[in-house]
């Protein structure tokens, strides 16, 4: 006990000391031999431990590092089955489920295969800094009252497996785990650059119950997942990565319920942009360079002059949809090859879409009364909408008064195209 006693003794004193001697430092030498010694002390550390230390921060320049974004994605999705402590639960209307991150100074450890690594998510509090020149490089040092990065420590042997394989694994798995918690977005211009108050797509229409002709819908699906799937295609025959669709009939004929469908399937983003709002070229390519990738520009035909712009500078992954309600008046050159990849005509009501609508709203797939119905769809012009229309205004859960109303109103139809043609 004496012994133990004496040893207590002078790891306090050794410690006493040192903390005097370091506040002696910090009041007596100047700045820039602290940093000295203090560096010196680390380089001797560095060269007797066996551990290595990655500091991802969580800006670069001005740009948000990718790798601080990945590392907070992936060590979220571990933080509630991990030995963390504490960790932070948030949610935003506009995102699927609750997110988790680390609290500020938590470590957790994570195994990579044979590899041990610990990560901690350090914050410290800052002096904000008033000098605009550091500003305008580095939003490290921007006027917040603390930077925040993460710290990844391994065996120095293993640093080579860490950033050729490890750290890639990572920015993948946080990749995957974004792309399953997407929620679709709406974007629309407002004072020349993309509105900051985005909507959650909340529109429902998928594939499976969209009303369009059947194997006009299976030719689109499978060229959207080709196009998803043919990225080492494109770069091998030298083309970029980018898809054009042109959507072109009447109105109401499922434009946009074809578009919500494709971002549904592919999760991709939303950006609205009216041709005709566009002042210049050099704001067009300000809108498109701030669009990410995996995201879909709908735009109307407006001005032909914009279009080679929009090509050149759309980035990769991207889809550009077009819409008219008259394909035969836009300019010949929009529609030749190079420009739009697939011509999709939105026609309308068929036999197929109408079976479809039928189902969505009335849950069946057979009656006696489709094969009427289909005849008089081949004799008369209407819309899916208007279609979808008379079925909801019954609101019956009786089938057959529900096409006995369609029957009515395609007889009607027929009539006044008579006595137009008349």
């Amino acid at each position: 006990m004496p012994k133990a006693k004496s040893v207590l003794s002078t790891a306090a004193s050794l410690a006493a000391s040192a903390m005097l001697i370091r506040s002696i430092c910090n009041e007596l030498l100047p700045t820039d031999i602290q940093d000295y010694i203090y560096s010196s002390l680390h380089s001797l550390s560095y060269h007797i431990s066996s551990q290595i230390t990655i500091v991802i921060e969580e800006f670069q320049g001005l740009s948000i590092n990718e790798v601080f974004d990945a590392a907070n994605v992936y060590l979220g999705s571990m933080a509630t089955t991990s030995s963390a402590q504490r960790f932070q639960v948030m949610k935003s209307e506009k995102e699927k489920r609750i997110g988790t991150t680390l609290n500020r100074n938590e470590e957790i450890v994570d195994v990579f295969g044979d590899l041990k690594l610990k990560w901690k998510f350090v914050c410290k509090q800052v002096q904000a800094t008033k000098n605009r020149n550091l500003l305008q490089q580095d939003n490290n040092a921007r006027l917040r009252s603390e930077v925040r990065h993460y710290e990844l420590s391994f065996h120095r042997k293993q640093k080579d497996v860490v950033l050729n394989l490890y750290l890639p694994h990572v920015l993948e798995k946080a990749k995957a785990i974004k792309e399953e918690n997407h929620m679709v977005k709406l974007h629309t211009v407002e004072y020349g650059c993309w509105d900051a108050n985005d909507m959650v797509l909340k529109h429902p229409m998928n594939f499976n119950t969209l009303a369009l002709d059947s194997e006009l819908k299976k030719a689109i699906m499978e060229d959207l997942d080709n196009f998803m799937n043919g990225k080492e295609y494109y770069t091998r025959v030298g083309k970029a990565w980018k898809r054009g669709y042109l959507l072109y009939g009447p109105p109401g004929t499922g434009k946009s319920s074809l578009i919500a469908a494709m971002a549904n399937h592919l999760k991709f983003d939303i950006y609205d942009l009216d041709l005709t709002d566009v002042q210049s070229n050099s704001d067009l390519r300000s809108l498109l360079l701030s669009m990410p990738s995996r995201s879909m520009l709908v735009t109307l035909s407006g001005l032909l002059n914009f279009i080679d712009g929009l090509w050149s500078c759309c980035s990769e992954g991207r889809i550009i949809i077009f819409t008219t309600n008259h394909k035969e008046k836009l300019d010949p050159a929009l529609l030749r090859p190079g420009r739009m990849d697939m011509h999709i005509h939105m026609s309308y009501c068929t036999a197929s879409v109408f079976e479809q609508l039928a189902f969505n709203y009335l849950g069946i797939s057979h009656h006696h009364l489709f094969e009427q119905i289909e005849e008089m769809l081949m004799k008369v012009n209407v819309t899916p909408a208007e279609v979808a229309g008379e079925l909801m205004k019954s609101k019956c859960k009786y089938a057959e008064i529900s096409l006995q109303g369609i029957v009515k109103f395609l007889h009607a139809k027929m009539n006044e195209q008579h006595k137009v043609t008349n």
